[in-house]
């Protein structure tokens, strides 16, 4: 409802819409008795004429009222989840790091899309259409007491039995329906995974066996489903069948009572109250069907709340601007663990003078890419100090600092999109010529006008039109048009052919040139041309300095690291 507030006026029509229409639902009833019993009956023509178009403005009237009314609780309700959607994905992209390593994608993919559509149908089809039907309910009683008392406590006599079985139905199908939530949001992780693995499962010949898993999670949802439709078999011939006996009901005991000459009762009531009563219960038995339906929003609400009021994102409490980093970069005893008593980081102490470029070397689980999360603020340092230009990275505003600080990580993602956007990312302050210029600085001008569109070819997504080689290429030149003070390179060019390897040194050594950078080091020739190597083994610096001081140290970390991973290069 809060998210109502600044669609009040449209909220207040509704509730207006919803008010009128159920006074002209329940006043044709009134006017099909009038006419049976002050004009069919005494053979008036002229005032059967005239009724009979007064019932025929008042369903016009009807049809209009309905027609504003759900118009506009959908309208509203489309409204209010386009605005919880973009709170939800800002609140998303906020996040830590650590959040996306332990929430599933496809979770997440469920909370945005399918749950949010969920939440529109509260306004659509639940809450506004339950305030609507109980407003016809009331008008309608009201009628009906005002028309025959006694009839009509025969059939408020009925309603204690349909609001009792509406009652039960509810408490089952709020079960039945988390147990649908639960197996949706299952689907989607799986199948979102095994699209995006599609290459692992079929290089691994993993298609019969990913097929038997999708099946178990199938079935648990077929299984949730099954039980929401065994409800509704149960109540709705319920709720058919206390209509019925209540309808016989009445036509009995009025029949009894006009053939007995009772003044009280009249033909007029009996037809009446035949529209009456369908009325009367089917809002009262499709209320239990429009909770089902609110109730599935209040379920998906709840899961998208829990996600909006979870304090997962980054602390951005700094209050400089970072425009332009000289690029000293200090580690001060900095201490890390992504798993609570599991230190990555053991007390790392380094320094990086400006426009030096260090290489960190050492084996897998080292803490090498640790320190680069660390740098950006991707995760939060348990104890120790990080600063750059000797301030705490802490006191930067967190988008000035990212601004700052380009990474080409090894895993390159690019988004199914043009070339240029996928260098640009869609940031006005570059232009095409900006990125021309950049491209044949660092030597991938000719390799993009090589593909069909140029810098307009369509990658795809994550980029599967482009090799591994070239993935990296236009990583480089995104990091390099963004104008950084600080880089940063996760090197990845051990499966690359030969003619992207040279590219890939060249813009290197273009996009490191006067900058402060710091290189994952996966091949020798980084190693070589760095300032200074750290060694890292374990979540500690072992080793450091120059290659060659490093490689002439007998039994030292970095000679068996050269002899081991280095040396073939060499031969």
């Amino acid at each position: 409802m809060h998210y109502a507030k600044p669609y009040q006026k449209r909220f207040n029509w509704v509730i207006v819409w919803a008010i009128l229409l159920s006074i002209f639902a329940a006043a044709r009833p009134y006017l099909l008795k009038q006419t049976v019993d002050e004009y069919i009956k005494p053979e008036d023509e002229n005032g059967l004429l005239l009724y009979v178009v007064l019932m025929a403005v008042v369903l016009l009237l009807e049809v209009l009222a309905q027609f504003y009314f759900t118009y506009w609780a959908n309208w509203l309700g489309q409204d209010i989840i386009k605005d919880i959607r973009d709170k939800l994905f800002h609140h998303i992209t906020s996040f830590k790091m650590k959040y996306f390593d332990n929430e599933p994608v496809g979770k997440l993919v469920t909370r945005s899309v399918s749950d949010i559509e969920s939440i529109a149908s509260i306004f659509s089809q639940g809450l506004f259409m339950i305030v609507s039907d109980v407003l016809k309910m009331v008008v309608i009683l009201g009628i009906m007491f005002f028309m025959n008392w006694k009839l009509s406590l025969i059939v408020l006599a009925a309603m204690p039995v349909l609001i009792y079985a509406t009652d039960v139905f509810q408490k089952k199908m709020k079960v039945a329906f988390n147990e649908v939530r639960n197996e949706v949001a299952n689907l989607n992780t799986f199948v979102q995974e095994r699209l995006t693995g599609m290459k692992i499962v079929q290089l691994f010949n993993r298609e019969a066996i990913e097929l038997e898993k999708f099946k178990e999670i199938n079935q648990k949802h077929n299984v949730a489903w099954l039980k929401n439709i065994l409800y509704n078999s149960i109540f709705f011939p319920i709720a058919d069948i206390v209509s019925s006996l209540t309808l016989g009901a009445i036509v009995y005991y009025a029949g009894i009572s006009i053939i007995n000459g009772d003044t009280l009762t009249t033909v007029g009531d009996l037809f009446a109250y035949t529209m009456l009563i369908n009325m009367l219960f089917n809002p009262l038995r499709q209320i239990a069907d429009k909770f089902n339906v609110m109730q599935m929003g209040i379920i998906a609400a709840d899961r998208v709340f829990e996600i909006l009021e979870k304090e997962e994102n980054v602390q951005d409490n700094g209050t400089v601007e970072a425009t332009h980093f000289k690029g000293f970069i200090q580690l001060k005893d900095v201490r890390f663990s992504y798993i609570k008593n599991e230190e990555v980081l053991k007390g790392i102490n380094l320094e990086v003078q400006p426009g030096e470029t260090i290489a960190i070397v050492g084996s897998t689980g080292a803490g090498k890419s640790t320190i680069i999360n660390l740098l950006n603020r991707f995760y939060e340092i348990n104890s120790g100090e990080i600063t750059i230009d000797n301030r705490n990275i802490n006191d930067y505003t967190l988008e000035s600092l990212r601004k700052q600080i380009a990474i080409v990580l090894q895993d390159v993602f690019l988004f199914a999109d043009t070339i240029y956007n996928n260098i640009t990312l869609h940031n006005e302050a570059i232009t095409r010529e900006d990125v021309i210029t950049a491209a044949k600085k660092i030597g991938v001008h000719d390799f993009i006008m090589s593909l069909p569109e140029g810098y307009d070819y369509n990658v795809k997504e994550r980029g599967v039109m482009l090799s591994s080689g070239q993935r990296q290429l236009i990583a480089f030149l995104r990091a390099y048009v963004s104008n950084p003070s600080i880089l940063i390179l996760d090197e990845a060019t051990s499966s690359i052919d030969t003619h992207s390897e040279e590219l890939i040194q060249k813009a290197t050594e273009t996009i490191t040139k006067d900058r402060t950078s710091i290189v994952i080091a996966h091949r020798l020739a980084t190693v070589i041309n760095a300032s200074k190597i750290i060694v890292m083994d374990k979540g500690q610096i072992v080793e450091f300095g120059k290659h060659s001081e490093l490689v002439n140290k007998p039994n030292g970390y970095y000679k068996k690291l050269y002899d081991s991973q280095f040396a073939v290069e060499v031969e």
